[in-house]
């Protein structure tokens, strides 16, 4: 082969060389310019609507929404955003179940037991008379099967019902006249929801529902005689102690545990790591609450002990305490004998309370008892 020869030949190797890399470079070039371009297009952002059975700015109930709003979002690098409408804008403060379930809203904040007369065994969710402490009731949620069930009674309805904070166990209630036996219940008026209700309706009272934000001026006018609403923590800023002075110990909630709703086609549309976040907000937020509601109402007691004096805290009567419980367990009963859910909820309970009181008794129970004496 001539040095010119050679010379072409290697020429032409040089040039398909260049082209090699040349084509390597540019279709290097093509996929980082394809993944930069990956990299700038906008994640999609979820929007999602809750609405509350509150009115806007309620303390600690409130501050529970907009706390899980806040981390959802956090967490999801502005991927989730939640929005709320309070009482105030939709109009509905005791519709939010019918507006979860029905997709006008995506999320709501409510109390479970607040749709006994829609689906009864939703009040086993929120608190039972003589029921489990915030502490019991929240590992039988977590630990002893409640999550369980309470999809069982929610999921039929295209809902799902996640704990949404706890209250602590709630006082009895303020009344305008002193109970001293089974006959001061005797057509008694008071806004007393879930269970209690039925217990107080059979002993002879007339239990009622109201919303919130009509509470002061119902017992204020007489429309009603009493009313519980939850302890310290909220009640020193409703005012009822001006207008109701017997303040009666709690036995009808001792474990108060609000919810959030969330539309189940909308949690299932979510992405997978999004409804974590959004579990995660939940989850937290509710924890949250119950250590805020429990800072509140030693704050406020001391505040009412102070400004109000004439606020007599008073015991239920042993007979009309044990009136009480009587009938808990005949309504218990007769709610069983009717509804095989409700038998297996209640038994869930019952069992479980059975096993984690026998660790309250050893436990917070022997050691108030030893600062008492």
């Amino acid at each position: 082969m001539s040095l010119i020869d050679r010379s072409l030949k290697n020429v032409f190797k040089g040039g398909l060389a260049a082209i090699a890399a040349t084509l390597l470079l540019t279709g290097c070039g093509e996929e980082k310019a394809q993944d930069t371009q990956a990299a700038a297009k906008p994640e999609k952002i979820y929007k999602l609507k809750l609405a509350e059975t509150w009115g806007p700015n309620f303390p600690v109930f409130g501050d529970a929404t907009k706390n899980m709003a806040e981390m959802a979002n956090k967490m999801s690098n502005g991927r989730l955003v939640i929005t709320i409408d309070s009482a105030n804008k939709h109009k509905a403060p005791l519709g939010i179940f019918d507006m979860v379930k029905s997709g006008q809203y995506d999320l709501g904040h409510s109390g479970s037991y607040y749709w006994k007369g829609k689906v009864p065994n939703t009040l086993y969710f929120t608190s039972m008379p003589f029921g489990m402490t915030p502490a019991e009731q929240y590992a039988w949620f977590y630990h002893g099967g409640g999550m369980e069930l309470m999809e069982q009674v929610y999921s039929p309805h295209n809902l799902l019902s996640f704990p949404g904070g706890n209250t602590d166990i709630q006082m009895g209630g303020w009344f305008q006249k002193e109970i001293n036996t089974l006959d001061d219940l005797q057509g008694l008026k008071m806004r007393i929801p879930g269970f209690a209700g039925e217990i107080l309706a059979e002993l002879g009272a007339k239990p009622t529902n109201i919303a919130p934000g009509e509470l002061y001026t119902s017992l204020e006018r007489r429309t009603i005689d009493a009313l519980e609403w939850v302890g310290p923590s909220l009640d020193l800023r409703m005012g009822f102690h001006k207008i109701a002075p017997y303040y009666y110990t709690g036995w009808h909630e001792p474990g108060s545990e609000l919810q959030f709703l969330v539309n189940k086609k909308v949690w299932q549309d979510l992405p997978e790591d999004l409804r974590e976040i959004l579990r995660v907000a939940m989850r937290t937020a509710a924890y949250d609450m119950y250590t805020q509601a429990t800072h509140e109402s030693g704050k406020n007691w001391v505040s009412i002990k102070s400004e109000y004096p004439d606020v007599e805290v008073k015991d239920f009567p042993p007979a009309v305490m044990q009136a009480m419980r009587d009938a808990n367990k005949r309504l218990l009963a007769k709610h069983a004998e009717s509804d095989e859910l409700a038998k297996q909820i209640q038994k869930s309970q019952a069992d479980y309370l059975k096993q984690v009181r026998s660790w309250t008794d050893i436990s917070h129970r022997a050691y108030l008892n030893s600062q008492a004496q």
